[in-house]
């Protein structure tokens, strides 16, 4: 692909405009059962509304685009409607698919003409810094296809056999560098036709949209994360989100 398609200032040297499409379309299970976990309460407002927010932080984005279960987007929009979100950000709600990438792809087809870079961000990373999202946006407008958001890892990690039988012993077959590896976070951004192309072509189901990137031979570039990028999976995770939350209200006035 030639340097044509990277994303580009217009004739009149404004940058691209952003979108950000937030599948949250999963049932969340590990969190136990319940409402699905992107309309988890979070010190009283759903997670979602949150992730929301921390992207419409940015005065870089000015759309978002929510992909909610297929049959909860009337649901998903009332929601968004009740709770104060930016004036200069618009929002938009559609149905998702089975899997996170078809809620993804539904998403960037949702997305209308005119939105050069696109970001790609977890309902359940609700607590993402803004500079953290203007880190991404910028590497993109630098003129990356690709960018992510990572740490570096405090623990060692072994690569093992996994075990057939849950809770047996798993032998360890290797012990990666630790300083070449980082943990990925999102929001992760990308030039629109790449991430469209990718979309296109890669047909695996994978964890992330960068390693789709990544199947098409295209670069994908790192920026420095934050540890209040932290994904809620679990319970405990909700409790470290309410303590960040409290801290920052203290703070910040948050």
């Amino acid at each position: 692909m030639s340097d044509d398609s990277r994303p580009s200032r217009t004739e009149r040297g404004t940058e691209p405009r952003t979108a950000a499409v937030i599948p949250a379309a999963g049932r969340g299970v590990r969190l136990g059962p319940g409402a699905p976990k992107a309309l988890r309460a979070l010190n009283g407002t759903p997670m979602l509304v949150h992730a929301v927010r921390a992207l419409a932080a940015s005065r870089a984005v000015s759309l978002v685009v929510v992909v909610a279960p297929a049959d909860g987007a009337s649901e998903v929009k009332s929601l968004l409607d009740a709770h104060a979100l930016p004036d200069r950000t618009d929002f938009l709600v559609v149905p998702g698919g089975d899997s996170r990438q078809e809620s993804v792809r539904l998403g960037l087809d949702a997305l209308p003409p005119g939105h050069d870079i696109v970001l790609v961000h977890d309902a359940a990373r609700p607590l993402v810094p803004v500079d953290t999202v203007d880190a991404v946006i910028q590497a993109v407008r630098d003129g990356a296809r690709a960018v992510v958001p990572a740490l570096p890892l405090a623990d060692t990690v072994k690569e093992v056999e996994p075990a057939r039988v849950a809770g047996d012993p798993e032998p360890v077959l290797a012990t990666p560098e630790r300083a070449r590896l980082r943990a990925v976070q999102t929001p992760q951004g990308f030039d629109r036709s790449t991430l469209v192309r990718a979309h296109e072509t890669v047909t695996d189901n994978v964890t992330d949209d960068a390693s789709m990137v990544e199947q098409l031979g295209e670069p994908v570039v790192v920026v420095p994360g934050h540890e209040e990028a932290f994904k809620v999976t679990r319970p405990l995770d909700l409790v470290l989100a309410e303590a960040v939350l409290a801290r920052r209200r203290l703070n910040d006035g948050f």
